[in-house]
């Protein structure tokens, strides 16, 4: 039935959503196809969802909170209209200021990062991924392939689009919302303006663990802010009214002073409340008030002060509210009436000016230059081609060097020995002290199994632990005979290939802490300068890459080079299925292979 809607569909040159969809909300002209019911008033934020209830049943609560939509698209079965359709249609609306992505699965992996890196540079996309995945986990037989699941692919997928992640739906709708309704971020200095101290120190804890920075205000602002505020209060930063119910000055005063000081960039405010508070008292007061009833009771309430909903607009800068009281209070409703995000709890507020920070650096990021692929490598099609005519699962680690080499990947100097004759005459090229390996395609794992020996540093060692090899393979097969390589850092880069994405080439932390850390991140193939570089700052150990304890710093370039080949050569040879080079050993600064695993594609 889905393919003949699909047919009717092309005959007439028709465009649908669906089948087994909730519809789609369009508020610039009041369509709303789904079940429940959407505020008149239009919003700013487009959704494509993968589920519908993110669409349809999450409105009321929504309405609750100030969410608005421009355009919600609930996309069901994907049989006509997918996931990158409407975040293409969503990245060229005028009302849509930021978009937010529901995800469960992506069929069209390329064009996906194709269209987002055209929208995320002029406008913001947050997303949350939930697993599902069409391409699937995948038991790789190389540490990459092993690695690279499908939660990991659309970690490296997201950030080399520009995407931003988030791991919930309150923080899909809030921060998307944070997003749409504020002005860019232009720096990272925070003012966090409360009523009381646990939230004043959450709010900076959190935007300390972003990125953001929350500072210690000069002298002469303290002396201004010093002039509203009790002996007790704190006029740092961040500011901090304690036991001061004053609305003015918490909502107007204080946070004027601190935006035209020229000393943040940003300003977080918890605490502004009345008709919420006065509700939660009322049942301790009511006895002492003469038993009046909660309509008496709530206008002894102050007048709502207007300007705390105009002023903050005057300066250009994110304004995030946070308050513990629900849209019954006068300013919450009041804030989320004038499109400042409301937050139920202060880190939450906190980690959407994150958002805002991330999108900075996104919007920062140096215009992509397309990769150059180069051309096949006529010397690597044939060691390619002869492994395959063999039967080959995969080459051995002799013949992967030479098609690494093939490209300009430094790998290190060996050469194969039959026997120990052989062995001696490589040695006396390459010098002690040496490496021997077990080299055959068959065994693609060597380590644990008595297959290598690591600092032979003479004859007599070479001799036994030749005969040692051989023998724990089970026949004499050949021995790789290996330079040792001086150098403690070691890192891994690789390749494995995702259905529906192509391949996607892999970096991190290599050695023996592989899959103890899984210190690595990821990026589709072709692979730029610009997504090095961003790999080269992702992953923990990113110290290691710079000078580290009397070891110079790793030259990037050379390393950005080896990263770069592992996705040409995926392009350009589709019979290799993974490539697993590790360790990458930093030979002083020189980043060298010193050990390589090249599976390839299995033929049904």
């Amino acid at each position: 039935m889905e393919n003949e809607l699909n047919d009717v569909a092309r005959r007439y040159g028709i465009r649908f959503v669906g089948p087994n969809c909730l519809g789609i909300i369009n508020t610039e002209i009041s369509l709303n196809t789904t079940v429940m019911t959407i505020e008149r008033q239009p919003g700013m934020l487009g959704f494509a969802s993968q589920s519908g209830t993110y669409v349809t049943q999450s409105l009321p609560a929504l309405r609750k909170r100030g969410v608005r939509f421009s355009k919600a698209i609930s996309l069901g079965n994907e049989a006509n209209i997918n996931m990158v359709d409407a975040m293409e249609y969503l990245g060229e609306d005028e009302q849509t200021k930021a978009i937010i992505l529901y995800i469960e699965g992506i069929r069209d992996g390329k064009r996906f990062v194709e269209v987002a890196r055209k929208i995320t540079p002029r406008k913001p996309i947050v997303a949350q991924y939930v697993g599902g995945s069409v391409s699937g986990a995948r038991a790789g037989l190389s540490h990459t392939g092993a690695m690279a699941g499908p939660d990991f692919l659309y970690d490296g997928i997201f950030k080399q689009a520009g995407i931003i992640r988030v791991h919930s739906v309150e923080d899909l709708y809030m921060n998307g919302w944070a997003l749409a309704t504020q002005p860019p971020l232009k720096g990272n200095r925070v003012g966090i303006m409360t009523n009381s101290g646990g939230p004043s120190t959450t709010i900076s804890y959190v935007c300390d663990s972003v990125g953001l920075h929350v500072p210690r205000f000069s002298d002469n602002l303290q002396k201004d802010i010093r002039k509203h505020i009790e002996p007790h209060a704190s006029a740092a930063n961040p500011v901090d009214l304690t036991f001061d119910v004053g609305i003015e000055k918490l909502a107007v005063t204080l946070p004027e002073i601190m935006m035209k000081s020229g000393e943040i960039d940003a300003m977080v405010l918890h605490g502004a409340m009345m008709t919420g508070y006065m509700r939660e008292i009322y049942p301790h007061l009511k006895e002492m008030a003469g038993n009046i009833s909660l309509e008496e009771f709530l206008k002894f309430s102050l007048p709502i002060v207007q300007e705390a909903f105009e002023m903050p607009r005057k300066y250009n800068m994110p304004y995030l509210i946070s308050s513990l009281f629900d849209e019954e209070d006068c300013y919450t409703q009041g804030y989320m009436d004038h499109n400042f995000p409301v937050f139920r709890f202060p880190e939450k507020a906190a980690l959407a000016l994150g958002c805002l920070y991330r999108y900075k650096q996104i919007k920062e990021r140096a215009p992509r230059k397309d990769a150059l692929v180069p051309k096949i490598n006529k010397a690597a099609e044939e060691i390619i081609r002869q492994a395959l005519e063999n039967k080959q699962a995969a080459l051995d680690e002799y013949d992967a060097k030479q098609l690494l080499a093939c490209y300009g990947v430094p790998v290190t100097k060996e050469a194969l020995a039959a026997n120990v004759q052989e062995a001696l005459k490589a040695v006396r090229k390459i010098g002690y002290p040496v490496a021997l390996k077990a080299c055959s395609w068959k065994i693609m794992h060597k380590s644990g199994k008595g297959l290598i020996a690591l600092n032979v540093e003479n004859e007599i060692q070479l001799k036994k632990e030749f005969k040692n090899i051989q023998k724990n393979a089970g026949g004499k097969i050949p021995v790789l005979v290996q330079e040792m390589l001086k150098g403690s850092r070691e890192f891994l880069a690789g390749m494995t290939r995702f259905a529906g994405f192509g391949p996607g080439v892999v970096f991190g932390l290599g050695g023996v802490f592989t899959e103890v850390f899984k210190d690595t991140t990821l990026r589709l193939a072709p692979v730029t300068d610009a997504d090095t570089k961003e790999m080269f700052a992702e992953i923990r150990a990113a110290k290691l890459l710079d000078k580290y304890r009397g070891m110079p710093k790793v030259k990037l370039n050379r390393l950005s080079q080896i990263i770069q080949v592992l996705g040409n050569i995926a392009l350009l040879h589709p019979e290799i299925a993974e490539i697993d080079l590790n360790p990458i050993i930093i030979n002083g600064a020189e980043p060298v292979v010193a050990d390589a695993l090249i599976v390839l594609e299995s033929k049904p």
